[in-house]
């Protein structure tokens, strides 16, 4: 991707003011591939003014609430990224756009600034390990399990609803399994 100094943006923005051209045609004359560029770059001066052309050499953090403004604001609108990045100050539209990535991936919590570095070495806490169930409670839990599958059977028979088959082979072969092992 080109990156394009403020003279040149400058020289741009100020041809499409004067006449001299749409986007796609000063897109072609000054060497742009993209004459959605040119937009970018009228539709940030018509609302920032020319001083948001400056490329920003220091990136700025911005607020959790800020964040999640901008991303309701951008969800309620139907505005483009580059619409509701302007209206909130930001110049880019990419920038609202890798929000909202984040906000589909991982919910709000994805807009929470990222801490950076290693981890703190702080001691771990010990979890107590579970039990291993012993073959009597296994089998007491699979006996439970199976006691309430029936009863759910027997309550839609009583309803008189159609059992899928799914559940008829399963309960017929799990009745099956409990009687040979009581044996």
């Amino acid at each position: 991707m080109a990156k394009y100094d403020y003279d040149f943006k400058k020289l741009v923005v100020e041809a499409y003011q004067q006449g001299k051209g749409g986007y796609g045609t000063l897109a072609r004359h000054y060497g742009i591939p993209a004459d959605s560029t040119v937009h970018k770059w009228v539709k940030i001066v018509e609302k920032l003014g020319f001083d948001a052309l400056h490329r920003r050499k220091n990136n700025q953090i911005y607020s959790f609430q800020f964040k999640q403004d901008v991303i309701h604001y951008y969800l309620t609108s139907g505005d483009s990224y580059l619409d509701a990045a302007l209206r909130y100050g930001l110049s880019s539209g990419a920038l609202l756009q890798r929000w909202h990535q984040l906000f589909l991936r991982e919910g709000m919590e994805g807009l929470l600034p990222k801490r950076k570095g290693r981890p703190s070495m702080t001691k771990k806490k010990q979890t107590p390990k579970k039990k291993r169930a012993t073959r009597e409670q296994e089998l007491e839990r699979e006996n439970e399990l199976l006691r309430a599958e029936l009863a759910f059977i027997k309550k839609l028979r009583a309803l008189g609803m159609t059992i899928p088959d799914r559940l008829k082979s399963e309960t017929h072969e799990s009745s099956t399994n409990s009687e040979k092992s009581s044996d």
